[in-house]
């Protein structure tokens, strides 16, 4: 790994140790950050710095904007969202350009975090492939167990709809779904 890419996934890390919500002992954005680099090294092990450096920082900070700041409902719930990537895309964009990345590649990285491409844009949909991969193999049982059937059914065409066919077809081929779900994910 190059030292430059090292030192901002490195900057990121130490962001998120100050994550005072923890998950099994760890600071929780510290853990989804490394799940989002496993799971990215597993399913685009070619993937180019910004991929790698966007997706370690897809959460970065995110405990500093608290959904709590934004109104009940779903219009408040997708603000709270955007204002959440507009950060995420400032923290790691600074990061990156204090370590001497391109403007192309600081941007490129800034578009991912922002979602801006999603279905147009190759790497941003891989970034939302592998953001849908990490919900379903570490959070979704968790998040099933506090739900109705209808708002997990619900959930699940969410995801499905965010990713790209080879995304759907291998969640098909890697996770064991109920039925009802896994239709969902028929490409």
């Amino acid at each position: 790994m190059n030292a430059r890419k090292q030192a901002v996934l490195d900057a990121i890390d130490a962001a998120n140790s100050h994550d005072p919500n923890l998950e099994d002992g760890q600071p929780a954005e510290l853990l989804y950050g490394q799940r989002m680099s496993a799971e990215l090294d597993r399913l685009f092990p070619d993937a180019s710095d910004p991929l790698q450096i966007a997706a370690r920082g897809q959460h970065v900070e995110r405990w500093k904007l608290a959904r709590s700041k934004f109104p009940e409902g779903r219009a408040g719930y997708l603000a709270w969202r955007k204002a959440q990537g507009v950060h995420h895309a400032e923290v790691v964009m600074g990061l990156m350009e204090q370590n001497s990345y391109s403007s192309d590649d600081v941007e490129s990285a800034g578009r991912m975090l922002r979602k801006q491409g999603i279905k147009r844009d190759d790497e941003v949909q891989a970034l939302e492939d592998v953001i849908c991969f990490v919900f379903l193999k570490w959070y979704f049982a968790p998040f099933a167990e506090k739900h109705s059937a209808e708002k997990i059914q619900s959930i699940v065409e969410k995801t499905a709809r965010k990713m790209s066919d080879q995304g759907r077809a291998r969640v098909m081929s890697e996770f064991d779904l109920p039925a009802e779900l896994a239709a969902a994910f028929q490409t």
